[in-house]
């Protein structure tokens, strides 16, 4: 037993892309973090039953007891019995409420990425998946298809891809699936996206199908394993998470340093080269909030400014003879953005939108300055950042991918996905 003032060892943390940092409401958050148990909850595959036998009908009655229903047919199921492994923490996640789930997840509220039939009821499975954490260092933690309902039992159905291995073992893939993509390297700087795969309820690593539902499996992936590493993306066809492990997170930037970058750059002054008037990011622990002296910039050119009433040559009305902007004009336009303005600077004419800090400091492969924005959302982080993640395409819907912003997962830009900002010094 852990002593009151012992801390837990800490596996690592998963992160809600598309929150910005922020989830409101409930057990549903946008970072959980996941520590080792006073007591090992973990189980391992042991018995296999045909469901027609005795033994099989007391697994699955038995609520004490976890196991896996495969229906091949109407006249054929095979359950498999699992055991106690003292050696292992299971984390199960999913939609459910109830408290088999240790992380409830939902699609974030406004996200595009969630909204694949263009319906709001959620894609989320119920039961969605489970990790494994090892007690012991180097506490690996692996990925599987499928967490235990309330009776500790998990089915697959006969419209369910399930498969014999040559081995005999019994293996299949969720409805909606469970993918994984692992990167190139550290998650760093220097880092590349993978190559997305699907998960089987045993932890096996298969090539993607046709599309998600689709009852023929993909080919196994015999020489990649489902062991999660620093900077794992899980997608859970409604929700995707990103897994940072514990030793890396002690290496990286954290939110103390996001907000060092923001005083610096707040301290610089940037102006407003139209109004002439102080620019600033309001802090990380306030609100997301459209203020008067909120940055912004068009993103066809990358020139910040404040929210001013230029919108291009021709405009018959002068500077001096336009109302002054409150507070209120400023987050209507914010809301509904303005697709057509022309740099003052420049004459560039493109998007023009409110710029927002990235806060979720785990979402940053460096700790470069806030130098870019994503584009057309106006999230702004480091170059590396915003390279990396414009590189990563995100799954959406049955069978679509596209690279997104990680902070609010709207779809990026094919032609430009990302712009680097050019601030106005305070003038003399």
């Amino acid at each position: 037993m852990l002593s009151l003032e012992e801390e837990p060892i800490k596996y690592g943390e998963l992160v809600v892309l598309g929150c910005n940092g922020s989830f409101p409401g409930g057990r549903r958050k946008s970072r959980f973090s996941l520590h080792r148990r006073n007591t090992a909850n973990g189980v391992k595959p042991g018995t296999v039953h045909l469901a027609c036998s005795p033994e099989a009908a007391k697994v699955i009655s038995n609520n004490s007891q976890h196991s896996v229903s495969y229906t091949l047919s109407s006249a054929e199921t095979v359950v498999v019995e699992y055991t106690d492994d003292n050696e292992t923490d299971m984390f199960q996640i999913g939609r459910c409420t109830e408290s088999p789930i240790d992380i409830v997840v939902a699609s974030p509220m406004g996200c595009s990425h969630s909204r694949h039939s263009g319906s709001f009821q959620s894609t989320i499975s119920r039961f969605a998946c489970r990790i494994v954490c090892e007690r012991a260092p180097p506490y690996t933690a692996r990925v599987y298809a499928a967490g235990f309902d309330c009776s500790r039992n998990i089915f697959l159905g006969e419209k369910a891809a399930k498969w014999r291995s040559f081995t005999g073992q019994m293996d299949g893939l969720t409805t909606n699936g469970v993918l994984v993509m692992q990167p190139k390297g550290e998650f760093s700087g220097s880092c590349e996206p993978g190559v997305w795969r699907e998960i089987s309820v045993c932890g096996n690593v298969h090539t993607l199908r046709v599309t998600r539902a689709s009852q023929s499996k993909g080919q196994q992936v015999m020489d990649e394993s489902q062991v999660l590493v620093d900077g794992s993306l899980i997608d859970l066809c409604g929700v995707t998470l990103l897994w940072r492990s514990a030793a890396a997170l002690s290496r990286s930037p954290g939110p103390e340093h996001l907000e060092e970058l923001r005083v610096k750059l707040n301290a610089a002054r940037p102006h407003c080269p139209v109004l002439l008037h102080t620019l600033a990011f309001p802090s990380l622990d306030e609100p997301e909030s459209h203020q008067l002296r909120q940055p912004w910039a068009y993103l066809c050119c990358g020139h910040v400014h404040g929210f001013h009433p230029w919108r291009g040559r021709g405009t018959a009305i002068k500077y001096e003879e336009e109302k002054e902007e409150d507070e209120e004009d400023v987050v209507k336009a914010a809301r509904e953005g303005d697709k057509d303005r022309e740099c003052p600077l420049c004459r560039a004419r493109g998007l023009y939108v409110a710029l927002t800090l990235g806060r979720e400091s785990r979402l940053c492969v460096d700790a470069g300055p806030p130098s870019h924005a994503f584009v057309p959302c106006g999230h702004v982080c480091s170059e590396a950042t915003a390279l990396y993640w414009s590189k990563t395409t995100l799954p959406c819907g049955a069978s679509s991918f596209y690279p997104a912003c990680p902070f609010c997962m709207k779809q990026l830009a094919r032609d430009r996905p990302y712009v680097r900002l050019i601030f106005q010094g305070a003038p003399d």
